[in-house]
């Protein structure tokens, strides 16, 4: 046996992983274990600040429900959700619209509607605020129709809440899933969402305030769209005249993704409305799209323990 030293250490994890079964987990644990040691050394980190970090990794943990999901906050205000979507649009086989964040507020048992209905499920709901109509089509690689695609919606209330964090997180609103046409359209009733700010209340929250940062994002409309054959896509729309535009606290906006509702759209199914047209581009699947998805329900994961 010989004694360890600062980079002597790495060298003895490595060897002890080294009989990992799966070829994929041992990549991965070697890499993590080789990029952790360098942060500890690189920063001389104390044991005192890896006890901080220990409990504030806990605090995350213990913050999670099955209507708040901390961990996946964490990952997109470090960027990391976005940095794998990147990855994994890199990774597509012919070239789809741009993906966005699945955000830690997605239901997957959000109702079915028809098209044309609003996503406000209590009548009076969008009284006295801006409706808009969103409409387009979702297409193929060549530019075709897809078919009874499933175009899953959610965004916030007219307040700028999502309806998990209400006072009763199992009820909905503001969320819904409906089914292209045979022309690959889609078409339904909202209102123009408000920015927000990410919850502040958790250890998150306490991490964005030590950094001074304003922990906001930009008003949005999340998409998640999936039809056989194809990579599921997981993505938003952005508001243009939103204040925090240019520096959304998740880094969840791209340029070819930010809209405008407008008067008078060609084509509107909604011409009283001020609308926004969005065509969608499916990526043809390929082997590993399984998910593209950083992040769940926090339902699935909760019961996942």
């Amino acid at each position: 046996m010989q004694d360890l030293t600062e980079t002597g250490i790495t060298e003895a994890v490595l060897q002890q992983m080294a009989d990992t079964p799966d070829p994929r987990l041992r990549e991965i644990m070697a890499a993590a274990v080789k990029h952790l040691h360098a942060f500890a050394r690189e920063v001389s980190l104390t044991p005192e600040e890896w006890l901080h970090g220990i409990r504030f990794m806990t605090e995350v943990g213990q913050a999670c429900t099955p209507f708040r999901q901390e961990f996946i906050l964490l990952s997109d205000t470090l960027g990391l959700s976005r940095m794998v979507n990147i990855l994994h649009d890199g990774r597509a086989g012919t070239v789809g619209t741009e993906t966005s964040l699945l955000g830690p507020f997605y239901r997957d048992d959000s109702p079915r509607l028809s098209l044309g209905d609003s996503i406000a499920k209590q009548p009076g709901a969008a009284a006295g605020r801006r409706e808009i109509g969103l409409f387009g089509t979702v297409r193929d690689e060549t530019g075709g129709p897809v078919a009874d695609a499933t175009v899953a919606v959610w965004q916030t209330d007219p307040d700028g809440a999502y309806d998990l964090q209400a006072a009763d997180p199992t009820a909905m609103d503001w969320r819904a899933q409906f089914r292209t046409d045979a022309a690959g359209g889609y078409w339904f009733r909202a209102t123009l969402p408000l920015g927000y700010t990410i919850p502040l209340d958790g250890p998150v929250g306490r991490m964005i305030g030590a950094q001074r940062r304003h922990g906001c994002r930009p008003a949005h409309t999340h998409f998640l769209i999936g039809a056989p054959g194809y990579r599921e896509l997981v993505t938003a729309i952005y508001y243009g005249q939103d204040p925090h535009i240019d520096s959304d606290t998740v880094f969840g906006v791209s340029q070819s993704l930010i809209v405008e509702p407008q008067p008078d759209v060609p084509g509107s199914p909604f011409p009283e409305l001020d609308c926004v047209r969005f065509d969608f581009t499916l990526a043809r699947a390929v082997q590993g799209d399984e998910t593209s998805r950083v992040g769940a329900d926090p339902s699935t994961l909760a019961a996942a323990r």
